[in-house]
């Protein structure tokens, strides 16, 4: 028996995956005891070094939930915006009209080329007293949400594309034998079909965007969840214990993050409305690479 993707191995094959499987437990087993000596020797095992997150509150309530709460204020929002605009950039590629795909075009390869972190310094600057009247407290938020915002929507942009792109050319044949207009049969037949076509790369999107708040926080000096590793080593001396806490706290955000989207996608492809199909990263980049015409 065979996949699509692959042929199902045979007993020989087996064998050598079990193998493969075991010698990379065993390196990462040796990696992890040689890091682990590491600290070790470096003292950063040391209780002292661990004991404020359980004993010492204001490492919580001062450091870690201030700057957990602002990264998750950054994300939300530029999720917010990023979304529903990219999801307008993504549709008006797949327009019929060249005066309005070509446009949307340039701005979507325009914005997906410039690195986020371009993009913040952007609006940082964008947002100085003699252009906008942003209170400098609040400028490093938004200078990072500016960033993510231009930046996500348009790979979101490309992610839409893709999504509609990849179902079969039957739905809009029949859309448009039953009389239905172009933007009908974007918004009552593809759109809803291509969401879970889309989900997985709009959730790793969204994780990206989580993430990407820590530039902020390392070059603007927004006081995100990342940045707080400065006052708790100087306050603890304890910077390899503080970071290992943190990255603990993203992979729990992160987690909840993409586990409710994985029970939105089951709920969404029991429905009617899923094709089976699937856009993954790799599929945004093919068409960008070779389908920049942004037909449909």
């Amino acid at each position: 028996m065979s996949s699509v993707l692959y042929d199902t191995p045979g007993p020989k094959a087996k064998v050598r995956n079990w193998i493969y499987s075991g010698i990379f437990v065993v390196l990462f087993g040796l990696v992890m005891w040689w890091a682990l000596s590491l600290m070790g020797e470096k003292g950063q095992l040391d209780a002292d070094k661990w004991s404020p997150f359980v004993t010492d509150s204001q490492v919580w309530t001062t450091y870690l939930l201030p700057g957990l709460l602002e990264t998750l204020k950054a994300g939300a929002l530029s999720m917010l915006i990023a979304l529903p605009f990219g999801a307008l950039l993504g549709i008006g590629r797949l327009s019929d009209h060249a005066w309005m795909r070509g446009p949307v075009g340039a701005w979507v390869e325009f914005f997906r080329a410039i690195p986020v972190l371009m993009l913040m310094l952007f609006g940082s600057a964008l947002m100085a007293p003699r252009f906008l009247d942003v209170p400098s407290d609040t400028r490093p938020f938004w200078a990072v949400v500016t960033g993510l915002v231009l930046y996500n929507s348009a790979v979101i942009a490309e992610i839409v594309r893709a999504g509609v792109l990849s179902l079969p050319h039957g739905q809009s044949d029949a859309a448009k034998a039953i009389g239905m207009r172009k933007g009908q049969t974007m918004v009552h037949v593809l759109i809803p079909q291509a969401v879970t076509a889309m989900l997985p790369a709009l959730v790793s999107q969204l994780v990206v965007i989580l993430k990407d708040t820590a530039i902020g926080g390392a070059l603007l000096g927004f006081a995100e969840l990342l940045a707080t590793n400065r006052q708790i080593s100087a306050n603890y001396s304890n910077t390899i214990p503080t970071l290992v806490v943190i990255a603990l706290i993203y992979i729990a955000v992160n987690f909840a993050l993409t586990s409710s989207a994985s029970l939105l996608e089951g709920r969404l492809r029991k429905s009617k409305k899923s094709t089976g199909a699937v856009v993954g990263v790799n599929d945004v980049n093919d068409m960008a690479t070779g389908a920049n015409s942004g037909g449909g």
